[in-house]
């Protein structure tokens, strides 16, 4: 077992966990970070791509407005090549009361949120696929942000102020000295998934940022004093930019009344139900067809873009005891930094949840504050005028770049994913970066795999370059490949529907009838390459059903071979035209 030391032990790798390893860092601390994944694979990777005007929380959660309005500033500034600044709009739909957008400017103007009031001929110029029908429209703030580029950017900063990045280290225990209230957290024990290693690492600190996860960690040190409810919500995303800004309903927090632009996609979110294991979280189809009926209320027509994938994540949500468990809709979305010292007597242990991607700073902020406080120090926070490595420029992201980039090297350098633009130096380098990266830790840095064929063309490619580079032999990296499109498929099934199902079928033809990718050379599975969440409807295997649901829906008379593990119970919404 190795032994290591460090003022702070941060466990989580979401965009919270790293921007306190990253703030503290730069407070002249020692920081380990633990993350049993890859960085933001968990909730900081499962959302809507919004950076947060505040408008959505003006009338319902006013604090959390006034601070996503200033954070989005501050964000846009140091995560610059995250960030694209689409700008929003809140409309009122044919179905909405129209009452509630009078509530909505006063809310903005108290808690500082930017509302402009559009006419709505200037409304349906910019965004002319809006619902002529709409009553009132508003400009905000709004932004488009890519979590995985905001997470490593923050992660390459820490580690630049000497912070240590643990990735695939699973917390398996902390150690508690003293009794009663008069305890003290004082290491952590970990297990290192791909290196087989055990470690402890002592510490000063831990802060617990697990996220919907953090109740767990809690436990392990005995603690009560929090409970976190993990909140799930569905997202789905349509081949092409059906709006180029931002589209919000001028309602209550709802399901499915945000549309965002995402790269190269729209994005429909989200819904909202507890569930009991983040680490299994439903797609249900129900859900889907919700999401679709929202987004025809917001964009007549939306129902026949074509789909491209579903996914979920999970909000770590503190329990409001003013509100059902069952209401996480409702819970506060405000942030929450718990010193278990003063709470319970348990030193050593902070715990922070709630909040939103777009606060993750100032989050992370009032922890390394509480950090400070508990250790008997003054040290100043100054993540708020450094820009991470990679926006030193302060030029935010736009959606032609990497077009843009290719028109200068298309040449001399080969395009391996079309539908985003990747090309072979782009993951050679990150390759060489990280040399134990699977498939999944690849796109999602890369975006591999993301566009319109999901992985159809590209992966293959990809499990080439890696075994022409050395990283792996023949049978590893096919081994690779199939997880990676196992992955890729669990986000398909729920929606499989109308001509997605044809782009499905070609897709499975290529891989496993052209290629055989299941009949290829075997290998053990790779080491901790799997996501620990499963976006599965339940925990049964049923491959062979989504190969005939294919074959059926396509007009093929067979397919030879069975769907990857993961594609499950397809059959049913591949039937249904209208609500997958």
């Amino acid at each position: 077992m190795r032994a290591m030391t460090a003022d702070v032990v941060v466990v989580g790798g979401g965009a919270t966990g790293v921007g306190v390893a990253r703030d503290a860092a730069m407070r002249g601390m020692s920081v380990v970070l633990l993350e049993r994944a890859d960085l933001a694979q968990g909730t900081s990777g499962r959302f809507h791509g919004l950076l947060h005007s505040g408008g959505r929380y003006v009338v319902s959660d006013p604090r959390s407005a006034r601070e996503c309005a200033e954070e989005n500033a501050i964000v846009s500034r140091i995560h610059a090549d995250a960030i694209e600044r689409t700008g929003g709009m809140f409309v009122v739909t044919p179905e909405d009361d129209l009452d509630f957008s009078d509530q909505f400017l006063i809310g903005a103007q108290a808690t500082g949120v930017a509302c402009e009031e559009l006419s709505l001929s200037e409304a349906l110029r910019m965004e002319p696929r809006l619902n002529p029908g709409i009553k009132r429209a508003f400009a905000v703030n709004d932004a488009a942000v890519d979590g995985w580029q905001m997470v490593w950017g923050a992660a390459r900063s820490a580690r630049a102020h000497g912070a240590q990045v643990l990735t695939y280290h699973e917390v398996t225990g902390l150690v508690v000295e003293g009794e009663g209230s008069d305890r003290r957290v004082v290491a952590v024990r970990a297990h290192g998934l791909k290196t087989g290693e055990d470690l402890t690492i002592s510490c000063a600190m831990v802060v617990n940022a697990a996220g919907p996860w953090g109740g767990r960690l809690a436990a392990m040190a005995g603690s009560e004093a929090v409970e976190i409810v993990a909140g799930a919500g569905i997202m789905i995303a349509v081949n092409h930019r059906v709006v180029n800004h931002v589209i919000n309903r001028c309602v209550y927090p709802a399901d499915g009344d945000i549309l965002v632009p995402d790269h190269t996609v729209s994005i429909i979110g989200t819904t909202d139900s507890r569930i009991p294991d983040p680490d299994h979280i439903p797609i249900p189809r129900e859900e889907v067809a919700q999401m679709l009926d929202a987004g025809e209320v917001l964009i007549p027509g939306f129902r026949q873009a074509r789909l491209v994938h579903a996914w979920a994540g999970a909000r770590p949500l503190v329990r409001d005891k003013r509100v059902a468990g069952t209401d996480t809709r409702h819970m506060s979305r405000g942030m929450t930094v718990l010193r278990h010292s003063e709470a319970e007597g348990l030193a050593g242990l902070i715990t922070v949840a709630g909040g939103k991607l777009t606060t993750y700073r100032l989050m992370a902020k009032n922890t390394v504050d509480a950090v400070c406080a508990e250790l008997g120090t003054d040290r100043p926070c100054t993540t708020d005028t450094e820009a991470v490595p990679g926006s030193e420029h302060g030029r935010n992201y736009r959606v032609t770049h990497r077009l843009a980039d290719r028109e200068q090297d298309r040449l001399d350098n080969q395009v391996i994913c079309e539908c985003e633009l990747v090309t072979r130096k782009m993951l050679t380098d990150l390759m060489e970066e990280q040399p134990d990266a699977s498939f999944d830790d690849l796109r999602r840095q890369l975006r591999i795999g993301m566009g319109p064929c999901q992985g159809g063309f590209c992966a293959a490619r990809v499990a080439g370059v890696q075994a022409c580079q050395g990283r792996a032999d023949a049978a590893t990296a096919t081994e690779l490949l199939r997880t990676f499109l196992r992955h890729r498929w669990i986000g398909l099934w729920p929606i499989l529907h109308g001509e997605q199902v044809r782009e499905a079928a070609l897709d499975f033809w290529m891989l496993q009838g052209t290629l055989d990718v299941e009949d290829l050379p075997a290998a053990p599975p790779p080491a901790a390459a799997a996501t620990p969440i499963e976006n599965a409807e339940d925990g049964e295997q049923q491959p062979d059903e989504l190969a005939r649901a294919l074959a059926a829906l396509a007009g093929a008379p067979r397919l030879a071979a069975a769907a990857p593990a993961g594609a499950k119970r397809a059959a049913t919404s591949a039937n249904q035209e209208a609500r997958p």
